[in-house]
């Protein structure tokens, strides 16, 4: 009885640290993840995205592989705390370790065109 007493808390307390899902905010609602940004090149301007629109790389938008189309975010380049505000409307990326793909306009207010790629943090707005 007393190593049933004892296994149960330890396991649980293993598997907390296992999960892949992003943090929680404050609310359940909220999506809080870090990664690494990068941003679309310009031979996707005008091709048609996962959503059905027609991809405009002067748009503040973004693909991310899990979240709603619809769904505003905003992203945090950890480098240097500039923050974007986009619109998930194309999936991606696919590349290990990125989380978001920005359009070319998003990663310029973040300062993101010349590195290409950076270490971020995203949360969703609603």
């Amino acid at each position: 009885m007393q190593t049933r007493m004892l296994t149960a808390p330890i396991l649980l307390a293993l598997s907390a640290g296992c999960s892949e899902s992003p943090e929680a905010d404050a609310t359940e609602s909220t999506v809080v993840q870090k990664g690494k940004a990068s941003y679309y090149a310009r031979s996707f301007q005008g091709k048609e995205t996962a959503s059905g629109e027609t991809f405009n790389q002067n748009e503040l938008v973004a693909a991310h592989k899990t979240l709603p189309f619809d769904t505003r975010v905003e992203v945090t380049n950890l480098e240097n705390g500039k923050q974007v505000t986009v619109r998930i409307n194309d999936r991606g990326p696919f590349k290990p370790g990125r989380i978001i793909d920005l359009s070319r306009v998003a990663a310029n207010r973040i300062d993101l065109l010349e590195d290409g790629i950076a270490p971020v943090r995203i949360e969703t707005l609603d």
